[in-house]
């Protein structure tokens, strides 16, 4: 079985593990360079509050961020979350081929 690139994969479960950052990363998914102060407006609290959960999301690989003039603009960066998604594939597939086999043993008795 594969597992999670170290500290990079563990960060991405840490980061998601927040419902805020989820809801982060799904307005970005359908609002790419958002604000600080934008994606204030879509949620239940404050910009300097969006801005540590987007640091934390930023820190895991999850959004980057872009300067434009005096504004930083945030988008979702799908590389880190696309490689959790695979090791959670990998998983499920080893899970499937043990229940498979268990399926087979059962079957002969």
């Amino acid at each position: 079985m594969s597992t999670p690139s170290g500290a990079g994969a563990d960060a991405v479960f840490s980061a998601l593990g927040d419902p805020t950052r989820r809801r982060l990363i799904e307005i970005l998914s359908v609002t790419p360079h958002a604000t600080p102060t934008g994606l204030a407006g879509e949620l239940p609290i404050t910009r300097q509050a969006v801005a540590k959960h987007l640091a934390a999301l930023s820190g895991a690989g999850l959004v980057r961020s872009v300067r434009a003039g005096r504004e930083t603009r945030y988008e979702l960066d799908p590389t880190a979350l696309g490689e959790a998604a695979d090791w959670i594939a990998s998983v499920g597939a080893e899970w499937e081929g043990r229940l498979e086999g268990l399926r087979r043993l059962l079957e002969r008795e």
